[in-house]
């Protein structure tokens, strides 16, 4: 009993706060939950990043769903990747269960059935608000490491911004940047040599595979206009919640690199748009990664110096990236050493690799005199996991196992009706799901190239002008020659008409 009473106070001094917090669920202590030995998470510290990793079913997306729901009642918005399909149900209130009455009451925390404020956003052809962003907003670094082109290649692609940008051609698609690419070594090699050196078409070549690739993705999808505006995720509704945004992303599972240039996108712009926030009670937005492993799967090591980078950096603007994955190893050593909560649901150790994993995840987490970490990774039963965040000092709070509260909405998808509803109440569809496709770079150099050959061939008409002219001043048959003249002036001006015509006819077929 004094031992139940010594880690009593032990969790409860470890997490005691003094500002605003998030109440995950008890603490656990020889197989027992300890009613009222709450595992509480500051505001604080939640732009510090997280994890919550566990092996499959073990109730990582439950977690989600959890510190998702405290947050919008905390007034601060949300931004979940629903990867998997199955988070739509936080739109609708719990059904509520007597398992989870019977949870809550060993936890000592009263159970309350909510839906929430959602928005369900697409990156696909899915029913939702359009997120879309133009290659000039990616910028010529961002893109070259994207696409993981060499030294030269990503000169060349910023040599390409620096054209466009001299002489007002927007890069709004992948379409755009095509075309100038082929413009480059085609048509306007010489102008582009005069001004910028000479370019290679065996790189222009190379750069446009990459973007091939990438469009076999569905990038195409997501690169245009109207660009999303990253203040749009900040919103509140008229209670003071924040709001979820949902991004449906089930259709993209087989396509990582879509799902990594879309998410570097996205922090990229949200750390080039947010105010510096400094040190603040709460953080503006907290992004979650679900099934985190598909930005890492595919990323180049220029890609995952960026994202390192940007998880460095971002927690200064109030934003808090929180990885969902099985396993920590499935994440860099570069962005685990940043998280400062980690959840960890159970692992299973079937091989021996798994328990070599099993050995390694229980060194990331603090020593503790109540817990064996390796042997209790393996027995913590669905629903609970090892928790270690840190307090209001940055200091690492004590380790617990804590058996975790349960989700205010549904633990299931929203019906098909329902997700309709939701969509049709969207303050966002209006503004981004128009489809623009204004003139940009492949429409103004399909002119340019169109005028450049009707002067041609002007050009080409009026020197057999003045060839014929001569030879009508030496020959007496005179109106032959005229006649001759008008044939080949209307045959050089059919071909123009019929070249300008295919060029509007391959428009229109692209």
């Amino acid at each position: 009993m004094s031992d139940t009473k010594d880690f009593l106070d032990h969790i409860n001094q470890g997490y005691t706060t003094k500002g605003d917090f998030i109440a995950m669920g008890a603490a656990m202590h020889n197989g027992e939950t300890i009613t009222n030995a709450h595992v509480k998470i500051p505001l604080k510290t939640l732009n510090r990043h997280g994890l919550i990793a566990g092996a499959t079913g073990t109730g990582k997306t439950k977690t989600l769903q959890v510190l998702a729901e405290n947050l919008s009642d905390k007034g601060i918005p949300v931004l979940l990747m629903d990867i998997k399909g199955d988070l739509s149900g936080i739109a609708a209130a719990s059904p509520g269960h007597p398992k989870i009455d019977e949870r809550h009451q060993k936890i000592g925390i009263p159970f309350e059935a909510k839906d929430f404020p959602v928005e369900m956003l697409s990156l696909s052809d899915q029913n939702g608000v359009r997120l879309r962003a133009t290659v000039s907003e990616f910028g010529p670094v961002l893109l070259s490491r994207i696409l993981d082109v060499t030294s030269t290649q990503a000169g060349i692609i910023a040599i390409i911004f620096k054209y466009c940008d001299d002489n007002k051609l927007p890069l709004l698609d992948l379409k755009d940047l095509k075309k100038v690419l082929q413009f480059a070594t085609q048509e306007g090699k010489k102008e582009l040599e005069k001004d910028y050196g000479r370019i290679s078409t065996a790189s222009t070549g190379a750069i446009l595979r990459k973007i091939v690739e990438l469009e076999q993705q569905g990038a195409d999808l997501f690169f245009g206009e109207k660009s999303f505006e990253v203040n749009d995720l900040c919103r509140l509704d008229d209670n003071g919640r924040g709001v979820i945004n949902v991004i449906r992303l089930n259709d993209i599972q087989d396509r990582p690199k879509l799902f990594s240039t879309f998410m570097l996108s996205l922090l990229a712009e949200i750390y080039g748009t947010f105010p510096e926030q400094g040190d603040s009670d709460r953080p503006e937005l907290i992004i979650f990664l679900d099934e985190a492993h598909l930005i890492f799967k595919e990323a180049s090591n220029a890609l995952m110096d960026q994202i390192e980078s940007i998880v460095k950096l971002i927690r200064s603007k109030g934003v808090g990236l929180y990885f969902v994955t099985q396993n920590p190893t499935d994440v860099p050593d570069g962005v685990l050493s940043q998280l400062g909560l980690k959840i960890q649901h159970a692992l299973r150790a079937f091989t021996a690799k798994d328990r070599k994993a099993i050995k390694l995840t229980a060194e990331n987490y603090p020593i503790s005199e109540y817990y064996d970490t390796k042997e209790i990774l393996t027995s913590l039963g669905i629903g609970e996991a090892l928790v270690s965040a840190l307090d209001e000092k940055g200091r690492p709070t004590p380790l617990a196992a804590t058996m975790l509260r349960a989700p205010m909405s549904r633990m299931d998808i929203l019906t098909d009706k329902e997700l309709k509803d939701v969509l049709k109440k969207s303050k966002l569809a209006s503004k981004y799901n128009e489809e623009i496709d204004r003139e940009s770079a492949y429409e103004l150099l399909n002119k340019k190239i169109e005028k450049a050959e009707a002067e041609e061939a002007q050009e080409a008409a009026k020197k057999e002008r003045e060839k014929l002219n001569k030879t009508s001043s030496r020959s007496k048959s005179a109106p032959k020659s005229s006649a001759t003249e008008k044939a080949i002036i209307k045959v050089l001006t059919s071909a123009t008409f019929i070249r300008g015509a295919l060029g509007v006819l391959n428009k229109l077929l692209r």
